[in-house]
């Protein structure tokens, strides 16, 4: 009987799944676009990686949605944004950087 290890999260999808949070909080959240694309498409490997980055796209897409659709007059996402959305989604991005962390050892 042969056992064989998943493969392990490549160092990109840690480095993008780390910097949602830091642009979210650094006031680029519309850029952080990238590095959730990132991760999700990075994480397709793995089932439980891929629940984490489908639920921090989604709620990125929620907020970009938001901001899209409503009748807001904010001339980016980070204004936007309120102070508890903010943090929001940067522990969002922190708790799905953890989670795709430690499943990488």
């Amino acid at each position: 009987m042969t056992v064989t290890t998943p493969p392990r999260t490549s160092t990109a999808v840690l480095a993008a799944a780390w910097a949602v949070p830091v642009l979210v909080a650094g006031q680029f959240a519309l850029l952080s676009g990238v590095p959730v694309a990132v991760a999700l498409i990075g994480s397709r490997h793995h089932r439980t990686h891929r629940w984490w980055a489908a639920a921090l796209a989604a709620g990125y897409a929620a907020v970009v949605t938001a901001w899209l659709a409503g009748p807001s007059t904010a001339p980016s996402l980070s204004k936007f944004l309120s102070p508890v959305a903010t943090a929001v989604l940067t522990a969002a991005g922190v708790v799905v950087a953890v989670a795709l962390s430690r499943r990488a050892r």
